[in-house]
């Protein structure tokens, strides 16, 4: 484990959005700064991601120095949207639980529901110390999350990549794989380690931050969805029910939970704590 690195790092600024891969991070208490501050919602206030539009994730969002972000995809004429002004809030239903955010301007929904050809907004989390919990089963008092998933952060290693690839090469898809790490959207990517390694991990730092490891990350449709083309198949999901099924969830990752703030940079050691 000596020689375990952070190998990459990934942020989406709009949930569902394609990632971007900045060299470097800050860390704050509910996760990467400006990771899934933003989602679209549905007419009814319901988040959707890729589950429901795997088109989404043909979209980009690249964060302005204002906070602020210019939407882009092939095809469409680039937006810019600001920052709202906290002036009222909406309700956000995600998976279940409500959260309150602040809509977008008129130009943000317009441009999001042309590329989705459905009615959609776009929200804002604009204090994400209060907004949303993390789920207290896993969870210690006062621990928020953004719009990602349940967690402030996801990681994932090189080394389990390869084991699952080479379990999908020898499986009904072969033609799926090999399979690039994008499909699993993480915010961090450790290489050098040994195949599932983290599936032993509690505690870790990356470089000065220190991470809790909340519990593995189960996996969904997303997962098979080509992030360059939109475009489903049938892997991982098949082989992972084949290999790494645990608790009824499809795994591969682990969430983590901050236990510090300070910056992440590509190539930092990764030390196992506990």
């Amino acid at each position: 484990m000596g020689n375990a690195v952070l190998h990459s790092i990934h942020v989406h600024p709009v949930k569902a959005f394609r990632t971007q891969s900045p060299r470097e991070a800050l860390v704050e208490p509910w996760g990467l700064a400006g990771d899934r501050r933003w989602v679209l919602i549905d007419a009814g206030g319901k988040v959707v991601t890729q589950r429901e539009q795997p088109r989404m994730a043909l979209a980009a969002a690249e964060i302005l120095s204002d906070g602020g972000l210019r939407l882009s995809a092939e095809g469409s004429a680039p937006v810019t949207v600001p920052v709202p002004e906290p002036v009222g809030t909406t309700t956000v239903e995600i998976f279940g639980a409500k959260v309150e955010a602040v809509l977008a301007d008129a130009a943000a929904h317009a441009w999001c529901s042309a590329r989705l050809g459905a009615d959609v907004r776009l929200a804002h989390m604009d204090d994400p110390a209060v907004r949303r919990p993390v789920d207290p089963l896993f969870a210690r008092p006062g621990e928020t999350v953004s719009f990602a998933d349940g967690y402030p952060l996801l990681v994932t290693t090189l080394g389990s990549l390869d084991a699952l690839n080479a379990l999908i090469a020898r499986g009904d898809h072969p033609g799926e794989g090999p399979l690039p790490m994008t499909r699993f959207r993480p915010n961090a990517v450790v290489s050098g380690t040994d195949a599932w390694a983290e599936d032993d991990w509690s505690r870790i730092a990356i470089g000065d931050v220190t991470f809790r490891v909340a519990k593995p990350c189960g996996r969904c449709v997303v997962t098979t969805t080509d992030q360059d083309t939109a475009v489903r198949g049938k892997e991982p999901l098949r082989t992972l029910a084949r290999h790494r099924r645990f608790a009824g969830k499809l795994v591969f990752g682990q969430n983590l939970v901050p236990e510090s703030r300070g910056t992440l940079h590509v190539g930092d050691p990764v030390t196992i704590l506990e």
